[in-house]
């Protein structure tokens, strides 16, 4: 009679093996939705300029619509698909972010303070970074 799992302390119910899984779904799903937002995007974008001849002889910068993630959702719900795109360039960035903040939870949840204030640290970092660019 084998006892199944006895290595396990009875009230640990979130181990190393089930956040490692957990993290990698969420990197999966995070790049997944942002493929098919960008795919989206792309097809509205090719059928919107079917025909336009694009002109590489002078740069044209991007909308300022595209710049503020404010001033982004009339572009969203008006189905602009530079701004879609643009959408789901922030979710593949996004993904790694929530990562982070994933596993500062999970290491809370173990009670992990080490890995904790790790986490807490390059999450405030990022964040940090992507408010305050310039």
């Amino acid at each position: 009679m084998s006892n199944v799992g006895a290595d396990k302390p009875e009230g640990k119910k979130f181990d190393d093996a089930q956040m490692e899984v957990a993290m990698g779904r969420l990197l999966q799903t995070g790049v997944l939705l942002a493929s098919a937002v960008v795919l989206t995007g792309g097809v509205l974008y090719l059928r919107a300029q079917h025909g336009a001849v694009p002109n590489y002889r002078s740069f044209s910068s991007e909308p300022a619509n595209l710049r503020q993630l404010s001033e982004m959702g009339h572009g969203i719900a008006t189905g602009d698909p530079a701004t879609i795109i643009q959408l789901g360039i922030l979710l593949l960035i996004a993904t790694p972010v929530a990562r982070v903040a994933f596993a500062l939870i999970a290491f809370a949840i173990e009670r992990d303070k080490l890995y904790v204030a790790v986490s807490l640290t390059v999450l405030s970092v990022l964040l940090l970074s992507f408010f305050h660019a310039q």
